[in-house]
C-alpha cells in the first residue's frame, strides 16, 4: 500500500553510501576533455570513469551513439536501484516516490516506442529500470502488442489508476500526451503523499518538491509558447501543488505572448535570475538548463545544511542524472557537429 512508513530511515547509512559515490560523479575539467573528443572517444573516456561494466556488456550488440546513451541510462538505473534497495522505513518511502517518476518515463518509452513501429531492442534502449519496476515487469509491457494491454498491465503493476476521461481522450485523440500529462501529475501527487512534513529537513525537502513543481510548470508553459500555444490550453498541462506559482500567475504566464512579459513576471520568481540571460535570447534549451542548474543548487545547499535526511540522497540523484544528461549532450552535440561553446551552454556543471 503506497503512504507513509512508520518507522524512520536508515539515514546515516544511505548517506554515507551516496557521499561516497558523490565523490566519484565527473567535474568540469571531464566535461571539459570530452568537449574535445569523438564519440569513439568520449565513449573509451566514460568506460575509464565508472561505465566500463555497462560499455562492455553492451558492446556486443551496440555501437557508436546508441551504445553510450544505453550504457549511461543503464548505469543510473543500477546506481538509484542500489540506493533505493539500501533503504529503509521513511526514507525508502520518499525515495521510492521521487524514483517513480522513472516508471512513467519507461511507460512513455513503451507506448511512444510502439506507436513508432520500434522493435523490442529498439524500445529497450531507451528504458531507465530505476523506479519500482523490474527489468523483468518492463519486458512484459513491451511485449504485449497494443496499448490497452500495456496500459492495464502498468496499472496492476504499480498502483496507479487512469481515469476513464483519459483513457478515452488518448483513445480518441492517439496522443500520448494525455498520458503523459495525466502521469505526471499523480507522480507528484504521490510523492507528496509519501512526505511527512514532521521533521524540519522533511519540510524542507516538501518545500523542495514544491519549487520543482513551479520549474516543471514554468519549462511546460516555456515549450507550449514556443510551439505556439498559449492561454486555457496551457492550463490543462499545469501541475498542481506549486510553492511560489498560484493560480494567477500561471495565468498570466499562460498568456503571455511574448518572452519580454514572461521574463518581467520571471524575475519575480526565484529561478528568475537563472534564466534571465536565456529568456533575453528566446534560447529555450539554455533556460532548461538554466533551470536544471537551479533544481541542482538547490538540493545542493539544503543537503549540506541537513546532511542526515532525504535531501543529501536525492541531491546525489539530481547530480547523477546530470551527469548522465552531460555526457549525452556532449555525445550528441559532437555527432551533430554543434560547436563547443554551443555544447557547453547546455551542460549542467
Amino acid at each position: 500500500m503506497f503512504g507513509r512508513s512508520r518507522r524512520k530511515g536508515n539515514y546515516a547509512y544511505t548517506v554515507a553510501r551516496v557521499k561516497a559515490k558523490k565523490s566519484l560523479l565527473m567535474k568540469e575539467e571531464d566535461y571539459d576533455k570530452m568537449l574535445m573528443m569523438t564519440v569513439p572517444e568520449i565513449s573509451r573516456y566514460i568506460s575509464e570513469t565508472g561505465y566500463s561494466k555497462e560499455m562492455t556488456d553492451l558492446a556486443g550488440r551496440l555501437s557508436g551513439l546508441n551504445l553510450l546513451e544505453h550504457a549511461t541510462y543503464l548505469n543510473m538505473a543500477k546506481v538509484f536501484s542500489s540506493i533505493l534497495s539500501s533503504s529503509a522505513g521513511e526514507l525508502y518511502n520518499m525515495v521510492s516516490a521521487y524514483l517513480d517518476k522513472w516508471d512513467i518515463w519507461n511507460l512513455k518509452v513503451i507506448l511512444r516506442g510502439k506507436s513508432y513501429g520500434l522493435d523490442a531492442e529498439g524500445i529497450r534502449e531507451d528504458l531507465v529500470p530505476a523506479g519500482s519496476l523490474s527489468a523483468e515487469s518492463l519486458e512484459k509491457l513491451i511485449s504485449f502488442d497494443n496499448d490497452d494491454d500495456i496500459i492495464a498491465n502498468f496499472e496492476k503493476m504499480t498502483h496507479m489508476s487512469f481515469s476513464q476521461e483519459v483513457l478515452a481522450a488518448y483513445k480518441a485523440s492517439g496522443n500520448l500526451g494525455e498520458i503523459e500529462d495525466f502521469l505526471e501529475k499523480v507522480h507528484y501527487e504521490r510523492l507528496f503523499v509519501s512526505i511527512s512534513p514532521a521533521s524540519r529537513p522533511s519540510h524542507l525537502f516538501l518545500d523542495y518538491i514544491k519549487e520543482e513543481v513551479d520549474i516543471k510548470n514554468f519549462e511546460t508553459i516555456l515549450k507550449l509558447k514556443a510551439e505556439g500555444i498559449y492561454g486555457e490550453p496551457v492550463m490543462k498541462y499545469i501541475i498542481a501543488g506549486g510553492r511560489r506559482m498560484d493560480d494567477r500567475l500561471l495565468a498570466i504566464l499562460a498568456n503571455a505572448e511574448d518572452m519580454g512579459s514572461v521574463l518581467s513576471e520571471a524575475s519575480q520568481l526565484e529561478f528568475g535570475e537563472a534564466i534571465k540571460e536565456a529568456l533575453e535570447t528566446n534560447d529555450l534549451r539554455r533556460a532548461v538548463s538554466g533551470l536544471k542548474r537551479y533544481e541542482r543548487d538547490k538540493a545542493r545547499k539544503f543537503s549540506h545544511l541537513y546532511p542526515l535526511s532525504v535531501i543529501p540522497v536525492i541531491d546525489y540523484m539530481i547530480n547523477k542524472e546530470n551527469e548522465v544528461r552531460n555526457i549525452r549532450v556532449i555525445a550528441r552535440g559532437t555527432e551533430s557537429g554543434l560547436d563547443r561553446e554551443t555544447i557547453k551552454g547546455l551542460l549542467v556543471i
